[in-house]
Formats: structure tokens, C-alpha cells, sequence
């Protein structure tokens, strides 16, 4: 668990950084069980302020506070062998969709962040919105 919980007093003053964000991000994935963690590749992760007009367009979103976390590649039940090599599969975290979030809710943001990693690795797998949502309601 993290020691960054709901922002109050300085924590509300001092918000949590891009590089502290992704601190976050890689303690998460030290956390994921080997058999999944061996199948991550060269996955690159990297954590920007907002997602780019582009991707909101893409995705039909009207703010870019919809959005936590992108997984941007060939999800692995997609891909071949025999596939030209193309751009790296990546992970994106968004900071101030995640802070707002944060903010708003008060959850501990080292689980918020855990869990929009773990998602975002869910399409990595090939996993669905409605997938991953399944799973969870059966957990």
C-alpha cells in the first residue's frame, strides 16, 4: 500500500508529481504475479499530464478527464509471429485524470494506480472493458 492517501493539508497543496506517479506505476508492477509479469515484453509505460486530443477523439470522449489509462498496441490474443515489428505495445497513466479521481474520491491513490495499471494490462491480454468488469464483480 502506498503512504500517498486523500489529499489534505499539504498532500492537497503538494500534488503527487508525473515521476511519483509512475514510482506508483512501477511498484504495481512489482506486485503482479511472475506468470503474468513474464508476458509483459518490452511494454513501455509513461505517464503524461492529459491524453492528447487525438485519443479523446479516437475514443469519443469530451474531456480529457475521462480517461485514467490507455494500453495503445496489438493485444497478445492478436499477435503473431509472423507479424511485421511495429511501434512498442505502452501503457499510458494521465496524472491529472488520476488526481482528480483521487481527489474526488479519497481512495488511496498507490490502489488507484495499481488498479489502472492491472487494467491496462488486462487489454495488454486481450481482455475487454466487460471482461475485466466480470471479473471483478466475481471477485
Amino acid at each position: 500500500m502506498s503512504n500517498v492517501t486523500h489529499p489534505s493539508g499539504p498532500a492537497a497543496r503538494n500534488a503527487p508529481s508525473i515521476d511519483e506517479i509512475e514510482r506508483l506505476a512501477r511498484a504495481a508492477l512489482k506486485e503482479l504475479p511472475e506468470e503474468f509479469a513474464r508476458y509483459l515484453g518490452d511494454i513501455v509505460f509513461r505517464v503524461d499530464e492529459f491524453p492528447p486530443d487525438d485519443v479523446l477523439d479516437e475514443l469519443g470522449l469530451e474531456s480529457p478527464f475521462e480517461l485514467m489509462g490507455l494500453y495503445q498496441g496489438v493485444d497478445m490474443a492478436h499477435k503473431s509471429v509472423n507479424d511485421p515489428a511495429v511501434e512498442p505495445d505502452m501503457i499510458f497513466l494521465y496524472r491529472r485524470p488520476l488526481l482528480d479521481y483521487w481527489c474526488e474520491t479519497g481512495e488511496d491513490l498507490g490502489d488507484l494506480v495499481r488498479h489502472v495499471v492491472v487494467h491496462e494490462i488486462g487489454h495488454h491480454f486481450g481482455l475487454s472493458d466487460d471482461d475485466m468488469e466480470a471479473i471483478e464483480d466475481e471477485a
